[in-house]
């Protein structure tokens, strides 16, 4: 029997926890084409990160405090039950609930991961690896390890499938914005900054005045845009341009018109990964190996042992590395194709 539909189980509800699956679903888009694949999940933003995902086509989602909202929890279930999947998956090698969901779904066969964070048996069980950490390559080497495929190979990037008319109404945006300060310059020449997080993750304003200072230092021709948090307020005193918006993925086409993005380890940074822009996360308190951007142009900086002024010294340097690579690259294409 061909698998043609498919459950992924995802419980969580942040934005960036969320965004670690899309590498999986483009991973089972490549190995089958032909099937779809369907979504449950506890974020609000779910339907809005992977509705557009190739492949995708039912994103359920679950009230963020389940217990609390037991008759839209059981509307939920239900959807997700009607359907006979032929393979479910729980991808996190760790959550229960996760597993629940998995259980509680009608699949002919199941795929998740063993061990003792895991209670209930899935037909596949895969072993976490010693060696790989990353929460969305984890996801991705669990499908490939049950399809006995071991050789290293890249892991799809995060991505929430932006298209051509959204990236161009990001683009307007962002000229609207400079235009309403003035500026003369082009969008290609903003640097984003979001200054929040959460818990203990927040670097505080006095920690961004020192790292703005060091990096508007060594980066002359550039226009700074603050990306406002949820309370739509300013971190940064108001002196930037600001943009603000609670929609995943209007937020994501701005970002994507930027030259490259800077913040501390957030659902937003996760965000402007998926968006295809060179971004910079500032790790000082979790485990980059865990969480950090990956792939070309993204960079994890380690800043528990530094200070800002040196933080932004880091960056700096990493931006002169890839400006560097990329004049390279640009030369060896053009010996080829003269």
């Amino acid at each position: 029997m061909g698998i043609y539909r498919i459950l992924v189980c995802r419980f969580v509800n942040t934005l960036g926890d969320s965004l670690t699956l899309t590498p999986l679903l483009q991973e089972l888009s490549q190995v089958y084409p032909g099937a779809e694949i369907d979504v449950i999940s506890r974020c609000p933003a779910a339907r809005l990160i992977y509705g557009s995902l190739p492949g995708v086509s039912r994103v359920l989602v679950l009230p963020r405090r389940v217990m609390r909202n037991p008759l839209a929890t059981l509307r939920c279930l239900r959807s997700m039950r009607r359907i006979r999947y032929d393979l479910v998956i729980d991808a996190d090698p760790q959550s229960q609930s996760g597993r629940l969901l998995a259980l509680l779904s009608r699949a002919e066969r199941s795929l998740g991961y063993a061990g003792p964070d895991k209670a209930g048996s899935m037909t596949f069980g895969v072993e976490p690896p010693p060696e790989l950490r990353h929460r969305a390559k984890l996801q991705v080497y669990l499908l490939r390890a049950a399809r006995g495929e071991f050789a290293p190979r890249q892991y799809p990037p995060l991505d929430i499938g932006l298209n051509a008319l959204e990236r161009e109404q990001g683009r307007m945006i962002l000229s609207r914005l400079l235009a309403q300060r003035g500026d003369s310059r082009t969008e290609r020449d903003c640097i984003g900054i979001f200054a929040n997080a959460t818990g203990n993750k927040l670097l505080g304003s006095v920690w961004w005045d020192r790292f703005l200072q060091t990096l508007e230092g060594g980066l002359s021709g550039y226009t700074i845009i603050e990306i406002l948090p949820a309370s739509a307020r300013s971190h940064l005193g108001d002196r930037y341009p600001g943009y603000y918006s609670n929609d995943a993925r209007k937020l994501a086409a701005l970002l994507s018109n930027l030259t490259l993005f800077i913040s501390a380890d957030c659902g937003v940074m996760h965000l402007a990964a998926a968006s295809g822009i060179p971004t910079f996360g500032i790790f000082t308190v979790t485990n980059p190996d865990e969480w950090g951007p990956y792939g070309p142009g993204q960079h994890a900086v380690l800043a528990s042992d530094r200070t800002p002024a040196q933080t932004a010294a880091a960056v700096l340097d990493m931006i002169a590395l890839d400006a560097s690579a990329e004049r390279t690259a640009k030369k060896r294409v053009g010996s080829v194709f003269p």
